[in-house]
């Protein structure tokens, strides 16, 4: 099976950076990963190449949960809440993976501290740890849904 991660945030700032945390932490696994930092974009085209059977995108997301809370959000709800900092709308770019892979699964990680700077918090850091443990054993079924 060819499972592909894709991280993305913005690397300064601050808990905006926990899906490129997630990539780096899972390099060199089973994993294919690429930090696309703000710009699903820049990766769409290595993905379709790759063929994957399963596509996991981590990113940080206002979910209104208790920061390091990490959540799988429906894809119809991932423009809105993953939007606001990223290059082109993922309204156009969602489809694109989701032509690229059999499954298409996004988590979103609620962020404690947004702002300038580099650096996780302690709750975004034990997501990291959290999303890496079960990403590594593929257990995606114990990641929650969004209610």
């Amino acid at each position: 099976m060819r499972r592909v991660l894709i991280g993305m945030g913005n690397p300064l700032g601050l808990d905006d950076a926990v899906g490129l945390h997630v990539a780096e932490q899972l390099a060199g696994s089973d994993w294919t990963c690429w930090t696309a930092g703000t710009a699903l974009e820049n990766v769409i085209g290595a993905v379709k190449r790759l063929e994957p059977d399963l596509v996991v995108v981590v990113d940080a997301a206002d979910m209104g949960l208790a920061p390091g809370s990490f959540r799988r959000l429906p894809l119809p709800s991932i423009p809105v809440m993953l939007g606001t900092t990223h290059g082109l709308p993922l309204t156009l770019l969602v489809p694109l993976l989701q032509e690229a892979a059999e499954e298409l699964v996004v988590v979103g990680v609620q962020p404690g501290k947004l702002g300038t700077g580099e650096g996780l918090s302690a709750e975004a850091a034990g997501a990291v740890r959290y999303l890496v443990r079960l990403l590594t054993n593929f257990d995606l079924a114990a990641i929650p849904g969004l209610d």
